[in-house]
């Protein structure tokens, strides 16, 4: 092992890797040598529950051997492939496994990571207008949305501290205010009022992360309220983009967050959670209607995007492992059970002084807590609750002053209970 691995604070500081969302100049970096189910394990064998499933990319938890030997016996026969002018089973399979759990959706198109999924559909929805002859440019989002770090992404993600640096490079979007328990009839006329003010057919389509707003502090909203948004952008013919990156994958009690809506988007981004948390990965998926517009003979109209690795073969032979594992390894039971220890935990919560909201939605769980600074990302006793779950080897990365948890599907109930102490304990300190 790497003399720089052996130790975590000489990592930090002598390591030439740099690390996302972390301000590297006090970073104290733990290296882990291996996974197997809920925990993660570092270089002295201290054993760590995680709690946010990596980022909320792992589903059935680390090292599962059902995805793990799926991509061994792959990368014996193909490793990748161009995907211009050439396919391959995993890839037939994997879209056949998705449209399944998609009925409404006829095509899928491969690419890379969640803000690429969200790039493919942001360049979908306008060219589906330019190849029909209509310059639509406008798409309206939610103001504390997040869709992503690469520009497109980013252009229809909040104002704030994470898009800061670029607010200069970011193309101008049409924002409504996120849906909440008292504002309903408000968003709904706001986004009836910006189609009234650019006219539907400026208008190329919303986007939004059906019915919880992660990055933003878990911020949750109605199917209900959901539901009148995409009827009212079906009724002015502008398309819908469901970002269901985070919300996939069963995080909101159903396969897609978007399954409680009886509208329906016409375009879903999924990754995450789509490998079970083993490779980079992604799929946006579309109707027949969005995809028979790039039909032509007219070359100009082929759709410009594409990835060097899409569709790769090992990521989809993950992806499929993973969705079946949804039926053979019960993991509906699995999220039914996280979602009753998750209430009775949010229960017990209510009315201590320390919680300002407690939000939960399926496997996820969030606790805003009250602080003398206001709400935010930056929020300092983020760092504070962090380095005091770690210290009980629990892996919880608050998002400001919102603590949540969102756990791999396989996590036990002795587990769960360990983190709500946790939880408990560190409300009660400070």
């Amino acid at each position: 092992m790497s003399a720089l691995i052996q130790n975590s604070k000489l990592k930090s500081k002598n390591s030439p890797v740099w690390h996302p969302y972390t301000q590297m100049k006090n970073a104290e970096i733990i290296p882990i040598v291996r996974g197997e189910g809920t925990y993660l394990y570092d270089e002295n064998g201290e054993q760590y529950i995680d709690a946010v499933a990596s980022w909320w990319t792992n589903l059935h938890g680390h090292a599962h051997p059902v995805i793990a030997n799926a991509i061994a016996e792959q990368a014996k026969k193909l490793e990748h492939v161009i995907f211009a002018g050439f396919t391959h089973e995993p890839a037939e399979q994997l879209a056949e496994q998705l449209l399944k759990r998609i009925p409404y959706h006829n095509k899928i198109f491969y690419s890379d990571n969640g803000s690429t999924a969200v790039e493919v559909a942001i360049k979908m929805a306008l060219q589906y207008w330019s190849n029909q002859g209509e310059v639509r440019k406008k798409i309206i989002c939610f103001r504390d949305a997040y869709h992503g770090d690469t520009f497109g992404s980013m252009s229809v993600s909040a104002r704030g501290v994470f898009t800061q640096p670029f607010q200069n490079l970011l193309f101008d979007v049409v924002f409504i205010d996120t849906p909440n328990n008292e504002n309903e009839i408000e968003v709904v006329e706001q986004l009836n009022s910006e189609i009234r003010k650019f006219r539907n057919s400026e208008i190329a389509a919303f986007i939004f992360e059906p019915l919880i707003l992660g990055s933003a502090g878990m911020l949750m909203y109605s199917e209900s309220a959901l539901d009148k948004l995409i009827s009212i952008c079906k009724q002015n013919n502008i398309l819908t983009i469901a970002d269901e990156v985070m919300t996939g994958f069963g995080r909101t009690g159903k396969f897609l967050a978007t399954d409680y809506c009886e509208n329906k988007p016409d375009i879903v981004c999924l990754s995450k959670g789509i490998t079970g948390g083993f490779l980079p990965f992604a799929a946006t998926t579309c109707t027949q209607k969005i995809y028979d517009v790039f039909l032509s003979d007219e070359k100009y109209k082929l759709f410009f995007h594409g990835h060097s690795y899409t569709a790769n073969p090992l990521g989809c032979v993950a992806a499929v492992a993973s969705i079946d594992l949804f039926e053979t390894e019960n993991t509906f039971e699995n999220i039914s059970r996280i979602e009753f220890h998750h209430s009775k935990f949010a229960e017990n919560l209510k009315g201590n002084a320390r919680v300002k909201e407690i939000r939960m939605r399926g496997t996820i769980v969030a606790i805003e807590l009250k602080t003398d600074e206001s709400s935010g990302y930056l929020n300092n006793i983020r760092d504070k609750a962090y380095q005091f779950f770690i210290q009980q080897k629990i892996i919880l990365r608050p998002l400001g002053n919102v603590i949540y948890i969102l756990p791999p599907y396989c996590i036990s109930d002795a587990d769960l209970k360990k983190v709500y102490t946790a939880i408990c304990d560190f409300l009660k300190e400070t």
